[in-house]
């Protein structure tokens, strides 16, 4: 009884304490309110759905800004190059002429530059860019060393970004084969190469490129082979102005891949899916192999057997006339269909020496707007029923038929076996040769290796930021959503906010002195509650539940406000 009469004065204290409590913590607020929210919420269980929905009622933080940091090459390289030394040192232009070239067009006289981007997203970002249109560019660089084919894979990438659009031009590469008298400066369209890679455009054509020159173990003779076309559509790599990473991997088992943005947009084998094979037939057709001039390549032949029928009658007409058919009542047979016009006049200068006899121009006749028709009656025409046509002999099988004649096969005196197609020819230097209707393309962070892991690491660190950049930037450019200039409500916030109000009023009565002294009839009531400790816990709770509720009661309401004067 002692402890019931001790524990039932602690109730009414909390109650007091509770009731009081708002209106010492509002005031509490004015003066270092973040704080005592802090503490107030740190007293409450954590995860709750009102910690969630203060959380959102915070301002979205600023998009972090990008800051451009040159790529370091790690790991096995044969080639990296990021320009931000800002200059073409380790390049070489091409001082060289096509051959088959008209003369004012025949030098390699296009203009390279080194510079950002014109609408850089990545300031401190540069590349090499192709400045000149209509006219040929040649550059190439060597590599730290050879790159040979042996049992590790060849992985090249870059970045390019058709910043102005592309009407007609190539972007692609070229792995300049090792040869004794490669001339850079004399590099043009000629010179031999091993893999031609890259994006390339003319018109509606989107192409992928992914060539290679194979070497013809017999002859000696090289043969460019081209990968199959990527199912993929190409256009918006083309078309979007963003900066986009070609990647292009071939395997020791003579796998490749085509990467573009990390993602593979063409695959296959070097020696299932190449245009022509690498492999010629191991058999072919007898050039001296001739066909005899008896041979029957008819399946079907005229019936010899077969006779005209007697009553077959070839003459006689598709169509006759209807004799069926009555002229309608009303014809006017005596009544043209066309007259010549009443009013016309013959013009002043009509000359009937040189134009000849004038005649008015031919109109309706009037006196046929009401008659079925004018002029002489004809019967329709209709088909003959009797009408056969003319006669032809049945077809039936040749007895003689032969087949269709091919000729004999040989067995090829070309032929080779090629199992190993990468293993190419080594090459030394990479280089562009191109000619463009478009200016202003840009190239970046080209790179060689024989891992993958490297390449994806420098591609992280240079076009990952490239793509970072570009991706923030979006983000600030796309538009809030908008709302009417008028201090109406729009229909979807008054009925959201008719929706919160009603919750507001179901959460004030949950956190009313009165609301809070039924939990605590309820809580006297359950059979669990036994002990002092256990009401000073609950008291607490609730206290801090009361205070959460009435903060986010007003942050509602404040936000609210703002909202309706958009």
């Amino acid at each position: 009884m002692h402890q019931k009469a001790l524990l039932f004065v602690l109730l009414v204290a909390g109650l007091l304490c509770i009731g009081l409590a708002p209106t010492c913590w509002a005031q509490d607020q004015n003066q270092d309110e973040d704080a005592d929210v802090e503490d107030d919420l740190d007293l409450d269980l954590a995860g709750t759905e009102d910690d969630d929905e203060l959380d959102g009622d915070e301002e979205t933080p600023p998009t972090p800004k990008v800051t451009y940091k040159a790529p370091e090459p790690m790991g096995e390289h044969f080639f990296a190059e990021s320009f931000d030394r800002g200059t073409l040192d380790g390049w070489v232009l091409s001082k060289a002429k096509k051959d088959d070239a008209d003369e004012e067009i025949a030098k390699y006289d296009g203009k390279w530059a080194v510079e950002e981007m014109k609408d850089t997203k990545l300031p401190g970002d540069k590349g090499l860019v192709l400045k000149s249109r209509a006219k040929h560019h040649a550059i190439s660089a060597p590599l730290l060393r050879p790159f040979t084919f042996d049992s590790m894979p060849l992985v090249i990438q870059y970045e390019v970004n058709f910043q102005s659009g592309i009407d007609c031009g190539g972007a692609y590469v070229k792995l300049l084969s090792e040869t004794p008298g490669l001339d850079l400066d004399q590099f043009v369209d000629k010179t031999a190469y091993t893999i031609m890679f890259g994006p390339d455009k003319c018109g509606e054509d989107y192409k992928l490129h992914f060539i290679f020159r194979h070497k013809n173990p017999k002859t000696g003779q090289y043969e460019e082979k081209h990968a199959k076309k990527p199912d993929a559509d190409l256009r918006s790599y083309f078309t979007d102005k963003k900066t986009h990473l070609y990647t292009l991997v071939v395997n020791a088992d003579n796998s490749f891949e085509v990467l573009v943005d990390q993602t593979v947009v063409n695959s296959g084998n070097l020696l299932k899916d190449m245009t022509p094979p690498i492999n010629p037939p191991a058999e072919i057709e007898d050039p001296d192999d001739h066909k005899p001039e008896d041979w029957d390549e008819r399946p079907k032949i005229q019936d010899p057997d077969a006779v005209k029928p007697e009553d077959w009658d070839e003459d006689a007409p598709a169509q006759i006339p209807d004799e069926d058919a009555v002229k309608p009542d009303g014809w006017l047979d005596d009544e043209a269909e066309y007259i010549g016009d009443p009013d016309a006049i013959k013009p002043d200068d009509w000359d009937e020496d040189m134009d000849g006899e004038w005649e008015a121009p031919q109109v309706p006749n009037p006196a046929c707007e009401s008659a079925p028709g004018c002029g002489p009656w004809k019967r329709p025409m209709i088909d003959n029923p009797s009408y056969k046509g003319k006669w032809k002999p049945p077809m039936v099988d040749n007895p003689n038929y032969q087949g269709i004649w091919k000729p004999r096969k040989i067995p090829n005196p070309d032929y080779f076996e090629d199992l190993q197609p990468f293993k190419m020819t080594p090459f030394s230097a990479l280089g562009l040769e191109l000619w463009s209707m478009t200016s202003d393309i840009f190239f970046d962070d080209f790179f060689i290796t024989n891992d993958r892991n490297t390449a994806e690491r420098w591609a992280a660190d240079s076009w990952g930021l490239k793509k970072a950049a570009e991706g923030a930037a979006e983000k600030k450019t796309t538009p809030a959503a908008e709302y009417k200039k008028t201090d109406e409500p729009q229909p979807d916030v008054k009925e959201e906010e008719e929706d919160e109000e009603e919750e507001d009023k179901a959460e004030e009565a949950k956190s009313s002195p009165g609301g809070l002294a039924l939990s605590l009839t309820r809580f006297w009531s359950s059979p669990s509650s036994g002990s002092v400790t256990v009401w000073f816990i609950f008291l607490q709770l609730q206290r801090t539940r009361m205070m959460k509720k009435r903060l986010l009661l007003r942050k509602r309401r404040e936000r609210r406000r703002p909202r309706q004067k958009r």
